[in-house]
């Protein structure tokens, strides 16, 4: 099954969750610390660890970056598992094999990229993306991209329900030379994430 197919089969049972499951604990908390955040901290789990966590790499893949949030972090890869994807760690980017396509072939596909935001606290990649206090993204349309030297401009953003996504057409498009980043966008009271920003970015 070519890699159009996997993208149509799997988006019907798709959620993408980067950010809902991790935030950084007090510092005497409880729980289990599995990762740092960019800044350091200490990040523990809200649930068990990430089905995709034993194939993904935090690196390796070149970097994530987007000059105009000040963002530049590693970019890691992992795979939809069990109709998820959850990036298993706070400090990268993560592309996702088993949609579209890598990055080195963009001209051919849609780049599928997730990342986390934090609450609590933490900071993320994806917190870099995100303006909490009004709920929406931070980046702005004409902002570029860079996934791995392959740069991208942003067209558009929107908010969507955690519980839409899966089914979203529009966003699981597979488009040649398009970009679509991933991650939760918090609350300002700190509640678990319900909604994901969705950007998309046409190859310049």
């Amino acid at each position: 099954m070519g890699l159009t197919a996997v993208a149509g089969a799997a988006a019907a049972a798709m959620i993408a969750v980067a950010g809902v499951e991790l935030l950084t604990p007090h510092p005497h908390g409880s729980g289990t610390t599995s990762s740092v955040d960019l800044a350091g901290n200490a990040v523990q789990l809200d649930g068990p660890p990430p089905p995709a966590a034993a194939s993904a790499t935090p690196s390796g893949h070149g970097r994530f970056v987007v000059p105009s949030v000040g963002l530049d972090v590693p970019l890691g890869a992992l795979d939809v598992a069990d109709g998820v994807i959850e990036p298993p760690g706070s400090t990268s980017a993560y592309w996702v094999r088993n949609l579209g396509v890598e990055p080195s072939a963009a001209s051919r596909g849609t780049v599928f990229v997730a990342m986390h935001s934090l609450r609590g606290g933490g900071v993320g990649p994806g917190n870099a993306l995100i303006d909490v206090a009004d709920g929406r993204a931070r980046i702005a349309a004409g902002a570029t991209i860079t996934v791995d030297d392959v740069t991208y401009r942003v067209t558009r953003t929107e908010t969507v329900r955690k519980g839409d996504i899966a089914t979203d057409a529009t966003v699981w498009a597979d488009t040649p030379d398009r970009l679509v980043v991933v991650t939760c966008l918090q609350r300002p009271d700190g509640r678990p994430s319900v909604d994901n920003v969705v950007i998309e970015a046409t190859r310049v």
